[in-house]
C-alpha cells in the first residue's frame, strides 16, 4: 500500500531495528531507556507531540542517550478519521517540537493523499514485526514469543512506551533483548 515506506531494513545484515511508539511518558520511557542502556542497544522512538510537550526532559534523555526520534503526530491522530489538512497540521505541529525526518502513522494507516504528502518530506517507517505489547489479549510471554518467532535480519520491531504496554515490557523487553543479543543481532537505529 505504501511503496516508499520502510517495512524492513537490509535482510543481508544480521541486525534488528528496535522502535517504540506513543511516548514519551514517565511511567514507561525511563524503564525502557534503562533497559536499552543495560543491553547497549539503540532504538528509534516515534513520539507523540503532546507527550513531548508534557515531558520535554524525556525527549532530551532519549536524544542524549544516542537514540533516534521520529514523528507520530501531535495527538496520535488516525488518518482515516480526520481531514487531510487537519492531519497534516498535526504532523507538522509535532515536527515543530522534534525536527525529525522520520514519520510513522498511528495505527499504521494513512489515506493515500496523506501518504503522498508525508512521503515528500519524511521517510515513512512501518515495521515487519509488531509485538502487540498493547493488546489485552496477550501476556508478557506472548510478547516475547512474537519476537522469538518473527525477528529476522533487518526486522523493524515495534514496541510501545505506553501505559497499555509497560507491565508486559518489564519482563518482555529485557527477555527480548537478551534473546536477540544471544542470537548475535546488532541493534541499530533507523538511519
Amino acid at each position: 500500500m505504501y511503496p516508499k515506506a520502510l517495512w524492513r531494513m537490509d535482510a543481508s545484515e544480521h541486525s534488528v531495528y528496535l522502535t517504540f511508539d506513543d511516548g514519551p511518558i514517565p511511567e514507561a520511557t525511563p524503564f525502557i531507556l534503562d533497559t536499552l542502556k543495560e543491553f547497549n542497544a539503540k532504538a528509534t522512538f516515534f513520539v507523540v507531540g503532546e507527550n513531548v510537550k508534557r515531558h520535554p526532559e524525556l525527549l532530551e534523555r532519549i536524544i542524549a542517550e544516542g537514540h533516534r526520534v521520529g514523528n507520530h503526530t501531535y495527538n496520535h491522530l488516525g488518518s482515516l478519521r480526520h481531514l487531510t489538512s487537519t492531519y497534516m497540521k498535526n504532523v507538522e505541529k509535532c515536527n515543530d517540537l522534534i525536527h525529525s525526518d522520520l514519520f510513522r502513522p498511528p495505527h499504521g494507516w494513512m489515506l493515500h493523499l496523506v501518504y503522498n504528502l508525508c512521503a515528500r518530506k519524511y521517510k515513512i517507517v512501518m515495521w515487519d514485526l509488531v509485538t502487540r505489547d498493547y493488546s489485552h489479549l496477550l501476556n508478557a510471554f506472548d510478547v516475547l514469543r512474537n519476537v522469538v518467532l518473527y525477528a529476522r535480519n533487518g526486522s523493524i520491531i515495534t514496541f510501545h512506551d505506553s501505559l497499555k504496554s509497560i507491565e508486559k515490557l518489564r519482563y518482555a523487553l529485557p527477555a527480548s533483548l537478551r534473546y536477540l543479543q544471544d542470537q548475535g543481532y546488532e541493534f541499530k537505529t533507523i538511519p
